[in-house]
């Protein structure tokens, strides 16, 4: 039996409540910090939840193949995360380096103030099985591209 259209789009869109959600409780609950393509990789994920949404509540078979473009591109972002992890190659300049740019000297000699230290993208936080949450993103990010694109072909 072939799950249908809606059921299809229902688990995708959960699929991306969860990752976005497991997400916000490792920043949250559990103290880690995002770095900057961590965050980079919500967005897509949101755009995926609204998407789900509007695809459930209007019917509109079209929005399956966004479903899968967001997907998509949460796993591209994911991927060059993951080589950044790996040192493969070099990541952003906002979250390679311990950079104080953009910060007052002022800001930094005074004690009252809070001034976050960068979270590197390229130091791993946390793994599972030797793979870390980027590289989990990205496993898990093209299934769902592929739920997605099922629900796109599925009449």
């Amino acid at each position: 039996m072939t799950p249908s259209h809606r059921t299809l789009i229902l688990l995708a869109t959960l699929g991306s409540v969860g990752l976005l959600g497991g997400a916000f409780a490792f920043q949250y609950i559990g103290g880690l910090a995002p770095c900057q393509l961590c965050l980079y990789q919500r967005w897509p994920h949101a755009a995926a939840i609204l998407i789900g949404v509007v695809a459930l509540t209007t019917g509109w078979r079209g929005l399956a193949w966004l479903g899968a473009l967001a997907a998509l591109a949460t796993a591209a972002i994911g991927i060059f995360h993951f080589g950044v992890e790996q040192l493969w190659w070099e990541g952003l300049a906002t979250c390679t380096a311990g950079s104080i740019e953009g910060i007052s000297t002022a800001d930094l000699l005074d004690p009252t103030k809070d001034v976050a230290a960068v979270v590197r993208c390229d130091e791993i936080a946390w793994s599972l099985l030797g793979i870390s949450m980027a590289g989990w993103n990205v496993i898990l990010s093209l299934v769902l591209a592929g739920i997605w694109v099922k629900a796109a072909r599925t009449a």
